[in-house]
């Protein structure tokens, strides 16, 4: 557990720095958890739930990040100090944190530090910086950073696909196999601090996907939020990853996952869809994803900058000088500035193509337009950072030959690092900012740019600018980055377009000086306002209201190794034992029994696609109706022709068709209908709406009955299908808006029947029918496996404080699967169905 005699951050945040000698007094580490969590698997990691004992109560966040907000250094004695890396993003969104939560970091150092120094250099971090240091062995870190994420995760992120072993790389299982360890250590590290019951975490980006399921396997109600910060991919694109399935359980299992746009976090939300057949819903704003009885709450909102930590470059002596070398070097030339790291991804070639179109197409630009591209280096590593690099020199080489002359060069590439001040002395006086990358996360140039050509005092008495008069700047920006969206005044390219690009940098150029200063005025006013601290601060209030009702929650956890996931359910809703039930069967004299046939009992083959009932069910069935204390219904969908071509040797078995539209209390009754239609002409209406969607929506049915008609789309592609069903149930209730029926979508369907209609009323004319008979049921079970079977659970349920049971009925209204229910009960699946059923019959024929 963390000292509450640690130094505050905000004592740090000055800069000074730590110095550490190698005779530092060692000190003792104390952890939440004793021990480490051997493996995924580890038979004891689900001991360890939301009623962990805490000391704290003061709430505390702990970030994760692939990288500590650490800058370290070694001294020429050997001495190791340390400062915080005030540039990192991870520092900077403390800001938006309120200053009485207690800010813990977790991640790795960019420096390899030696074993021997590891634990107290590890000490030493968590005292005075509450940081603990994740020491990952030089071999696994190259194999996980270098290797999964730069190798397989970044490139396919970024809409690369692995065609070729040269192009991108192929699916290294050793790789993986590597990340997933590290995530594991990650994981290790994040135990020694935490406190379940009072800690959020805050995951960040694709380095850590599969640390959620780590965290959620060890405590099943940790406060977990997750940001990923770069692009996600289309389905198209994710689902050749062989591991997709693993990532996306393992970042369901956070409560709330951030996205810097609305297509990224669309793309997510199809592949959950498309690849574990869950969908979404928006509710008063907030989109969701119902996992397993829990809500994901997914969050939209692009990162801003530190725009203190920029106004305070602005004003630094350096800063003002550099700006005004500059000024001088380029006096009478219009800038252009590009700011990229030299990668596969930043279109930096694309954008000096343009600009070499540009020279070509406006000779009189010659001389005077200039385009500084500064390339930072590259974050990975491989053959095509270095083909970047060629086809670069090349084309600046290429462009300053053609177009250069005496003491000007149309191309200032500035490869070298730079300091930041030297950077922002560039933006100041750049007219345009350019960037043309063809994926990219988020790209924050364009913020940065906007503030320092906003400027302030100092630096317009040094540009001779008048302080109260208007600022101007313009960008040129790709349409595929995240920022773009937001930048509204930008004029937008396909940097592919080369002609389009050359285009947009004359028009930039050419734009009328007041029209400059209004796309700057809208762009500082939004820069401003959604800052870094701005963006942390919505995403932590966001996840304090994902996890608002953990402590309300029944928790616990199913599965192994990476599918692990946490049910999350009513604290009364429990699995129906087998022994239990039958024990209740036998001393009970009066029993109602209500089976859904279709998803309960229709298929009790996980590869079966007939729903023809099995001999083994009819079998079952006709046990349970020989027993002359039971009275047994069997609800369906189907038509009523079927289920009595099905049933036909079961002759007291009641049977309830399409619904509990059609009844028929057994074999020798004839069919009765529970609610009265005069007509069915609105039939005339629908279907031909709802062929006309069948037609344009391939892999749709129709199914017309005598009462309903159903549009299923399961077999079809599930986004399209999902768009033309929302469509299509607009489109009935239009012009079905003065018939006698309702309209309604279910799983995979869209369904019009008569108003008034559904399962609870066989659940009501069951009880009905018993009690004329003089029978008052001491016993009900009632199965069903979806939303239509609800209606019954909540007639039964209600039942008991009415006449129609007896005072010491037992009910048993149970689902099928571990999900949110009015049920009370649950059972796996139709195996464990049959199973009980079964235990059922022999008991009636033992008591015979």
């Amino acid at each position: 557990m963390v000292s509450r005699s640690y130094s505050n951050l905000l004592d740090l945040s000055s800069g000074q720095c730590l110095s550490y000698g190698r005779e530092r007094r060692r000190f003792s580490r104390v952890a939440t958890v004793s021990g480490a969590l051997s493996e995924l698997d580890d038979d004891n990691s689900n001991s360890v739930g939301s009623d962990a004992p805490s000391s704290l109560s003061q709430e505390r966040m702990i970030i994760v990040g692939n990288q500590l907000p650490i800058r370290s250094h070694r001294r020429d004695n050997g001495e190791w100090y340390f400062s915080w890396d005030e540039d990192s993003l991870l520092y900077q969104l403390k800001d938006g944190i309120a200053q009485d939560v207690e800010v813990i970091y977790v991640g790795s150092l960019k420096e390899e530090i030696d074993v021997s120094e590891q634990d107290d250099i590890a000490q030493t971090l968590l005292d005075t910086f509450k940081c603990v240091p994740a020491f990952i062995p030089p071999d696994l870190f190259s194999k996980f950073y270098h290797g999964f994420c730069k190798q397989q995760l970044w490139p396919l992120f970024h809409y690369m696909l692995p065609l070729s072993p040269d192009l991108g790389g192929r699916f290294d299982r050793s790789l993986w196999q590597a990340y997933v360890s590290v995530n594991k250590i990650f994981a290790d590290k994040v135990m020694e601090v935490i406190s379940p019951e009072d800690d959020f975490v805050w995951v960040h980006d694709y380095h850590l996907m599969v640390l959620p399921t780590f965290l959620r396997k060890r405590f099943n109600s940790v406060k977990l939020g997750f940001f990923l910060h770069s692009p996600f991919p289309s389905s198209e694109i994710y689902r050749t990853l062989p591991v997709r399935d693993d990532l996306l359980r393992a970042l369901l299992n956070a409560d709330l996952i951030g996205f810097h746009t609305f297509d990224y976090a669309r793309h997510f939300l199809s592949c959950c869809s498309r690849m574990l057949g869950l969908s979404y819903q928006s509710k008063r704003g907030y989109i969701g994803l119902e996992y397993y009885g829990r809500t994901v709450s997914i969050k939209i909102l692009p990162v801003g900058i530190h725009i203190g930590q920029l106004q305070y470059v602005l004003d630094l002596p350096e800063t003002v000088s550099r700006i005004a070398e500059l000024r001088d070097q380029f006096r009478d030339q219009t800038v252009m500035l590009g700011v990229d790291d030299m990668d596969i991804f930043k279109g930096i070639s694309l954008k000096l193509l343009a600009m070499e179109q540009l020279l070509l197409q406006h000779p009189e630009m010659q001389g005077k337009v200039v385009l500084v591209q500064i390339a930072n280096p590259a974050r990975g590593r491989g053959k095509d950072v270095q083909e970047v690099q060629s086809e670069t020199f090349a084309a600046v080489r290429r462009i300053n030959k053609s177009f250069g002359r005496q003491g000007y060069n149309p191309v200032v590439l500035i490869d070298s690092p730079l300091q930041f001040y030297e950077r922002i002395a560039f933006y100041v006086i750049a007219e345009c900012c350019l960037v043309t990358a063809v994926r990219d996360g988020m790209n924050l140039i364009p913020y940065e740019y906007i503030i320092c050509r906003q400027g302030n005092e100092k630096l317009n008495d040094t540009l001779g600018l008048d302080q109260s008069g208007p600022r101007k700047s313009m960008l040129v920006l790709s349409e595929f980055i995240g920022c773009s969206p937001s930048l509204s005044g930008a004029i937008r390219v396909n940097p592919w377009n080369i002609d389009a690009v050359a285009e947009a940098m004359d028009s930039a150029l050419m734009v009328s000086e007041a029209e400059k200063q209004l796309r700057h005025e809208k762009h500082y006013k939004y820069v401003s306002t959604h800052d870094v601290a701005y963006w942390a601060r919505s995403f932590v209030q966001d996840l304090e209201r994902a996890c608002r009702d953990h402590e309300r929650r029944r928790c616990w956890g199913i599965g192994f190794g990476l599918g692990f996931r946490v049910i999350a359910l009513d604290p009364s809703f429990k699995k129906l034992l087998v022994e239990h039930i039958v024990s209740v069967y036998r001393r009970t004299k009066s029993r109602a029994i209500l089976l859904d046939y279709d998803g309960a009992m229709g298929s009790s083959g996980s590869n079966s696609i007939s729903a023809i009932p099995t001999a083994e069910t009819v079998g079952l069935l006709n046990s349970l109706c020989q027993d002359p204390k039971n009275v047994v219904f069997l609800v369906s969908g189907k038509e009523r022709a079927i289920l009595s071509e099905w049933f036909s040797s079961c002759d007291r078995l009641g049977l309830a068709a399409e619904h509990g539209y059609f009844l028929r209390p057994n074999k020798e009754s004839d069919w009765e209908t529970c609610v009265s239609v005069p007509d069915f002409d609105w039939k005339q209406t629908a279907e031909p709406v709802m062929r006309l969607y069948m037609e344009t929506t391939d892999g749709s049915t129709i199914e017309i009955k005598e009462s309903s008609i159903v549009w299923n789309y399961q077999c079809a592609d599930p986004d399209f299908g999902f768009c033309q069903a929302k469509e299509l149930l607009d489109h009935l209730e239009s012009v079905l808006a003065n018939e006698p029926v309702s309209v309604k979508s279910g799983q995979h369907i869209v369904e019009v029947k008569p108003q008034g209609v559904n399962k609870g009323l066989v659940a009501e004319r069951l009880l009905e029918m018993m009690q004329q008979r003089g029978m008052l049921p001491d016993f009900v079970l009632c199965i069903g496996d979806d939303r239509s079977d609800e209606d019954m659970f909540g007639v039964i349920t209600s039942a008991r404080e009415g006449p129609a049971l007896s005072p010491v009925a037992e009910v048993f209204p149970c689902t099928v699967g571990q999900k949110p229910s009015k049920a009370k009960y649950y059972l796996e699946d139709t195996n464990e169905i049959l199973r009980m059923l079964q235990g059922l019959a022999n008991a009636s024929e033992q008591a015979a």
